[in-house]
């Protein structure tokens, strides 16, 4: 057995000390390089679809009823007021009673009047005697121009006179300007009524309607003429037929709702104005795109849905959405008929994302045709 001397078992106990570095850099190395190559080769694998249920947009013709709450109203109402003051002598009609057009529904006292008005008639009369004289000695030059002149005159104040105190005398008799009934008396015989007091308040019955105010949505489907159907609570269920008369111009900017009256085809005698009523609205049918309501989704931006474009792949799409029926909602503009819409499966979802159509029986439930 042959014995190393101490400096060479030294020598070599050095190179290996130094060549075991280089070996375990030369190994981690190798390490390395085999796990990037992995997660190089599973990078290249293609990850998996999102799978999604879709439907395509389509176009229907839909007619919505809306029913919409009002309230009976007397759209001709006249509150009358005297323009005499005096007392109040007759009052012949309660809240309740009917009337005609020119019955009598106020009486004043108008005796002082009646007096003035002799007395302008009189003296009126008294300016013709003394135009009729001044004349004849006018023409037999016995009286100047001037006189002719100032009696003239004097006759045609005294005219003016008589017809002011008969106009104040017909103020204190009041006259139905319609037929009608009382609503409101608020003065009894023997009261006195200053100037322009409120005495009675009177409505036509056949000119009750109701208004009610619709989404400014709905507002754009209506027109004049359209036709309505009204219940009143008052009456129980039933159905009275209408019409609307008239659509408000202005849409309130704060909630966006509009104004319109209904009137009735043949008022309900039993009608009372005040009443609590219901209005059923039914628009025409007209075309709509529509899409499932799941399938709208909303950001910062707006309301958008995802579509499939040629590469299966989703793509975000803003839409204008309009009414919505039942599980469905109309688009006014972002989409054309026949795009198809992810309407389930939007966990993971974003633009450009892969995804696979669900079979048939998972979709959501598919368009109505």
């Amino acid at each position: 057995m042959k014995v190393m001397s101490l400096p060479t078992v030294f020598l070599a106990r050095c190179r290996l000390l130094f060549w075991l570095p280089v070996i375990l850099t030369a190994l981690l190395s190798a390490a390395c390089n085999e796990t990037n190559t992995t997660s190089s080769s599973e990078k290249k694998k293609a990850r998996p679809a999102k799978l999604v249920a879709v439907d395509k947009s389509r176009i229907m013709n839909l007619s919505t009823s809306s029913t919409r709450s009002g309230t009976l109203l007397a759209l001709r109402q006249v509150r009358i007021f005297n323009q005499e003051e005096g007392k109040i002598t007759s009052l012949p009609k309660y809240p309740g009673d009917t009337f005609k057009k020119d019955d009598i529904l106020v009486s004043m006292d108008g005796s002082l009047l009646r007096a003035q008005l002799d007395k302008a008639i009189a003296t009126r009369k008294q300016a013709e005697q003394d135009l009729r004289r001044t004349n004849s000695l006018v023409k037999k030059r016995l009286a100047a121009e001037d006189e002719l002149a100032r009696i003239e005159t004097s006759l045609r104040v005294a005219k003016a006179e008589e017809q002011l105190l008969r106009t104040r005398l017909a103020y204190t008799t009041i006259r139905a300007p319609f037929a009608g009934t009382i609503s409101e008396r608020l003065l009894e015989p023997g009261d006195i009524a200053p100037r322009h007091t409120h005495l009675l308040t009177i409505i036509d019955p056949g000119s009750m309607i109701t208004r009610v105010h619709v989404s400014e949505l709905l507002l754009a489907l209506l027109k004049a003429g359209d036709p309505a159907n009204i219940t009143i609570d008052a009456l129980g269920k039933q159905m009275f037929k209408g019409k609307i008369t008239r659509i408000y111009p202005t849409v309130n900017p704060k909630t966006r709702l509009g104004t319109i009256e209904v009137s009735f085809d043949k008022l309900p005698p039993q009608a009372s104005a005040g009443s609590l009523c219901r209005v059923t609205l039914m628009p025409p049918a007209r075309p709509y795109l529509m899409i499932p309501f799941t399938a709208l989704r909303r950001d910062e931006q707006g309301e958008y849905v995802y579509v499939i474009d040629k590469k299966q792949k989703a793509t975000k799409k803003y839409v204008t959405t309009g009414m919505r029926h039942q599980n469905l909602i109309a688009v006014s503009s972002g989409l054309k008929e026949g795009t198809a819409v992810i309407t389930k499966g939007f966990l993971g979802i974003k633009e450009g994302k892969k995804v696979e159509i669900e079979l048939k029986g998972k979709q959501e439930a598919p368009l109505p045709s």
